[in-house]
């Protein structure tokens, strides 16, 4: 059930609205809506506008955080975001140390399958931002710490660590004794120069290490034809660790 100061997402069916629910009229080219109806209705509802136009209403999920949340920069892709946790098996018994969060979306993909995630941004600033989306979000088993990972205390504390961010020698021998025996590392790296440091920080270390290079095109189809995207297909480097 939707509640006072939700986020909700609202679809006229060509065109996407990331509103909240609160006492407000919100203006649209098919008439005013009255934000505050969306209080107590459930995902998958119709609101309809002052000229009786309708709007779909809906929960936002990972994905609609990753189209629509405040960015503090470039975030992973969500295809990315699923490689790391395939890869690691991430699942509910989980406690997951993600690094360098910036805006948080990696860590609200996490939040809805780990059993907790501590996640780490140096920035204040952007730690705040971060902190803001994880609520908007509505998830209570994810924690933000405005600091470094290297702070981090404990031995064998997490079954998977994930670092986003300039990572350096000291970063992949750190995450080694946080983790749990079986428990996996993954880093997303955007050059080999930055893979080529974890991976030569971790091979002695973990049992295994594999670097797995980002592709994926999407296809384009109209009248004449389907063909792949000319988007850009690579992104970067996801490297998995299992200790």
């Amino acid at each position: 059930m939707i509640r006072e100061n939700d986020r909700v997402l609202l679809s006229d069916g060509k065109r996407e609205f990331y509103v909240r629910a609160v006492e407000k009229d919100f203006s649209t080219d098919k008439g005013i809506l009255k934000l505050g109806d969306l209080i107590g209705m459930e995902s998958g509802g119709t609101i309809y506008s002052h000229l009786d136009k309708p709007f779909k209403v809906m929960v936002p999920r990972p994905t609609d955080f990753f189209n629509h949340a405040r960015r503090t920069g470039a975030p992973m892709l969500p295809k990315d975001i699923g490689m790391v946790i395939a890869y690691t098996g991430m699942n509910h018994n989980d406690n997951v140390l993600d690094a360098g969060c910036g805006s948080g979306v990696a860590a609200i993909y996490f939040g809805g399958v780990a059993g907790h995630v501590t996640s780490y941004e140096k920035r204040p600033e952007f730690a705040e931002i971060c902190r803001a989306n994880i609520l908007e979000a509505g998830l209570d088993n994810v924690e933000v710490i405005a600091g470094d990972m290297l702070d981090a205390e404990g031995e064998a504390v997490f079954d998977v660590v994930h670092l986003d961010m300039q990572i350096e020698k000291e970063h992949i021998e750190h995450a080694y004794a946080l983790l749990k025996n079986g428990g996996y590392l993954a880093t997303y790296t955007p050059f080999l120069e930055h893979t080529f440091t974890v991976m030569d920080a971790a091979i002695p270390l973990f049992s295994e290490v594999v670097c797995h290079e980002l592709i994926a095109r999407e296809l384009t189809r109209t009248e004449r034809g389907t063909r792949p995207s000319t988007r850009v297909a690579h992104t970067g480097y996801i490297t998995v660790c299992r200790k």
